[in-house]
């Protein structure tokens, strides 16, 4: 069989699946292809296993988006490029590149913050091409003007919600898929960044501000996002807003809830929630009787206000944890002193609550010499199957701080799961990389939800639904 040659990138085209055009980076390096796919949810036909999925097939352009489905023949565990370990379903269907077509086993993956909508794996270029990396689209190109001949790329009128994103970077991955995702339900969205937003307090008409002089007005809900160093100011704006009468995702008085480490410990274990035994001290003199009240070392120690992990220390020794805990007090810091939980082996869970339901969760693990999973300190994060009893813990926690959205982190110990913390802007690019679902989406659908705004649409319903993992 002759080889063809093939650059870095190509056009690829999938029949079965209805995609007439997707770029795709040609890996060798990969052995299984990948494509791009989110809202993925497996269901049964005629007794087999099948997946449906949702591709955008064009680089940062999620308005175009091609609804597919396929028979699923295995799931697997990959580890991207990123780190992360997720479980995979796998399918096998036909690709044409250039005059060649043959049946290709695809991944199913999250890849919103790579850069191609398709990776092109060795196992389906082996014995068929051969790769020149120093070109580019050696099997033809497509055109710009032919894209939009084939997904019709004119933009949709907005006609939906005037929504605000309150928040400090508008390229974070989190804001960028949230403002994506309103953009494609046909709503307005502003990105307000927290600092140049400032407020006029009047019983008759109150207005917020934003720099420049423009008055944020017509707003009918805000979605915040507010960094801990920014809490302060942040819930402020969030309360103007809500005075005005606008809806917030989560409100000032939640947010506040939250932010308050131990605040939020205190109305946790009030409500009944097992969370791992805390101490919490003002005076120097008591650090012996703190590291008894937690059954002495290994402890940890967290500053109230870190945030990502930052600010947390394990201490081995009873001489470590006096000098940690010294160390820090003698700095005025506020902390606290937490049990250590040896056999969850630096594992623990992130339930991601939209609306009283756990949407998505994922375990996250530390990374070599770590002893905290956390994923911004080279952590890596899977798809895990949580129990009954962790999703209701979940939640309990996010309803008992009034969060409507909310990353709740858990952990797993001897006597059942704990609470560790729960997060009021929990962070979307970990969870929906390892799931692959739309959680940026779901947030969006929350405030059309709570506004009882509707848009018309195809529900499409499939037969036998199962859950992810059955797969």
């Amino acid at each position: 069989m002759e080889k063809k040659i093939i650059g870095s990138e190509e056009w690829c085209i999938f029949p079965e699946l209805g995609i007439p055009a997707i770029k795709a980076r040609v890996d060798s390096g990969a052995k299984t292809s990948s494509i791009h796919a989110f809202n993925i949810t497996p269901f049964r036909r005629n007794h087999e296993k099948w997946v449906s999925f949702e591709v955008h097939p064009l680089q940062n352009n999620r308005r175009v988006a091609l609804r597919c489905e396929a028979r699923a023949i295995d799931t697997r565990n990959v580890k991207s490029t990123s780190g992360i370990s997720e479980k995979r379903h796998v399918i096998l269907t036909r690709v044409r590149i250039g005059e060649k077509e043959f049946d290709i086993e695809v991944t199913l993956a999250n890849r919103d913050s790579m850069g191609y909508r398709m990776l092109l794996g060795r196992e389906a270029m082996t014995g068929r091409f051969v790769i020149d990396p120093s070109t580019s689209f050696q099997l033809g190109r497509v055109s710009d003007e032919k894209l939009k001949k084939i997904y019709i790329t004119e933009d949709k009128p907005i006609n939906g919600l005037r929504i605000g994103l309150l928040a400090s970077d508008q390229n974070l991955y989190s804001n960028r898929r949230i403002m994506e995702a309103a953009e494609e339900r046909g709503h307005k969205i502003d990105f307000l960044n927290i600092k140049q937003c400032y407020m006029r307090l009047d019983a008759v008409s109150p207005e917020v501000h934003y720099r420049g002089g423009r008055v944020l007005s017509s707003y009918d809900a805000v979605i915040p996002r507010i960094r801990p160093s920014m809490t302060f100011y942040g819930t402020a704006l969030v309360r103007h807003f809500e005075s005005m009468g606008v809806f917030a995702l989560n409100s000032a008085q939640s947010i506040t809830k939250s932010r308050d480490k131990l605040y939020s410990l205190q109305v946790l274990q009030k409500n009944g929630i097992d969370i791992p035994t805390t101490g919490f001290a003002n005076s120097p003199m008591d650090t012996n009787d703190l590291i008894e009240m937690v059954g002495g070392p290994p402890l940890i120690v967290k500053l109230l206000e870190g945030t990502q992990g930052m600010g947390v220390v394990l201490a081995e020794t009873r001489k470590a944890a006096e000098s940690v805990i010294n160390a820090m007090k003698s700095l005025k810091a506020n902390l606290l002193v937490q049990e250590f939980i040896k056999e969850a082996k630096g594992k623990d869970l992130r339930c991601f609550v939209v609306d009283g339901k756990v949407v998505a969760s994922i375990q996250r693990e530390a990374a070599p010499g770590e002893f905290r999973a956390n994923i911004h300190q080279g952590g890596t994060a899977s798809i895990v199957k949580v129990s009954r009893e962790e999703k209701t813990l979940a939640v309990i926690a996010a309803k008992t701080l009034g969060l409507k959205v909310a990353g709740v982190d858990i952990i797993r110990s001897a006597k059942g799961p704990l609470l560790l913390e729960v997060n009021s802007s929990p962070g979307l690019e970990g969870i929906e990389g390892a799931t692959g679902k739309d959680i940026a989406g779901m947030l969006i659908s929350s405030i059309e939800k709570n506004l009882r705004w509707k848009r018309t649409q195809l529900v499409h319903e499939e037969e036998e639904f199962v859950e992810d993992q059955d797969v």
